[in-house]
């Protein structure tokens, strides 16, 4: 029995070696020369396809998500006791920056070439976490590193928050990219100044109404994600936007009824920009969990904060099917968008409890 199995393998390697080999022979110049021009070029043509074809699916899969405090430890050499007050907040800025440059693909945003010249998934999911990375860095320039108005804002954040604002979709002189890694080595440099107590001009203040300050853009942030998700149904709404103050004005008039609905070419650019916010959000909250703790406790919010975590997660969640589904609400089939939109609704509504419980709390 087992001289039959040895056999029986060793015919396997020898017909994959046979393969191999004849494979091998279509690349050989010897086989180009006879074959000519033509066969020789779309030989390499279809080869070039299949590779573009392969590196486009590889690159359209978004990263996963990642254990905030681990990174933090990253940063400080595994060392618990330089694990100040802002270091996962900054640790996470950083970490999101860099996943944005150097993820599988790298920045496809402003590609010139396939694959990433016909790849849209990833650069749409590339200008939700971007987005969600310039408001981080606003945040941490304006509200978390100063201690009131009056302050001086921290020189490195100076530069970092800047620098993240730049085009998203410049290939060169300079390219996006160089610039992003300005701001990621300044973020580096603050982070080294938090632990260190020679440098003076770098703090982190974690306080209530820094955190309310910061939420009030991630709650509009997710509002408009929310509206412009349901819309890949078609949506009729009622023009609100006065109502409740007697003079209100605005500067011309709408109509009372509007009916918007996605393009089903726009559906699935959403659907990630989305994606790509929440994934980022994600990991800022729970860098805060870790920073604000003791006002979440004070507040008696961490329960709050986890179950917003805990719903961002579900966002994140393995999408089975090879395409963005835009079916009707109670059809047969499934609506993608709905979905995203229903747990976004959901942490959107977390999120205002939360400002209430810091400010009232």
């Amino acid at each position: 029995m087992e001289i039959a199995v040895n056999a029986d393998t060793l015919s396997k390697s020898q017909v994959l070696t046979k393969k191999a080999a004849k494979v091998a022979t279509y690349y050989h110049p010897r086989t180009w020369k006879e074959k000519g021009v033509w066969w020789t070029g779309g030989l390499f043509l279809v080869t070039y396809l299949i590779v573009v074809f392969i590196l486009g699916i590889y690159w359209s899969r978004s990263p996963g998500v990642y254990d905030v405090r681990e990174q933090a430890l990253s940063l400080v050499n595994q060392d618990e006791n330089q694990l100040v007050t802002g270091t996962a907040t900054t640790a996470t800025a950083i970490r999101i920056g860099e996943t944005l440059l150097d993820k599988p693909g790298g920045y496809l945003t402003n590609d010139i070439s396939p694959p990433g010249l016909y790849l849209d998934n990833m650069p749409n999911w590339e200008f939700g976490a971007l987005t969600a990375w310039r408001d981080l860095l606003n945040a941490l320039r304006n509200d978390f590193s100063r201690a009131q108005s009056q302050s001086v804002e921290e020189k490195d954040l100076a530069i970092a928050q800047p620098q993240s604002n730049y085009q998203s979709d410049s290939w060169i002189l300079p390219s996006t990219e160089s610039e992003y890694r300005k701001g990621i080595a300044a973020l580096y440099r603050y982070n080294q100044g938090l632990s260190d107590t020679a440098v003076t001009h770098s703090q982190f203040y974690a306080r209530a109404d820094n955190l309310t300050t910061y939420l009030e853009v991630v709650e509009k942030r997710l509002g408009s994600f929310a509206q412009r998700l349901s819309y890949a149904v078609g949506q009729a709404s009622l023009d609100t936007a006065l109502a409740g103050d007697p003079s209100a004005r605005q500067s011309k008039p709408v109509p009372t009824q509007t009916r918007t609905k996605t393009p089903w070419t726009k559906i699935d650019d959403i659907f990630f920009e989305a994606r790509g916010y929440t994934w980022a959000l994600l990991h800022v909250l729970q860098a805060i969990q870790i920073d604000f703790a003791p006002v979440l406790k004070d507040k008696n919010a961490v329960v709050s904060v986890e179950q917003i975590t805990r719903e961002l997660k579900n966002t994140q969640n393995t999408i089975w099917s090879p395409l963005i589904l835009n079916g009707t609400g109670y059809g047969p089939m499934a609506n993608h968008s709905l979905v995203s939109a229903s747990y976004i609704s959901r942490v959107n509504a977390a999120i205002t409890d939360l400002r209430s419980l810091l400010q009232q709390g």
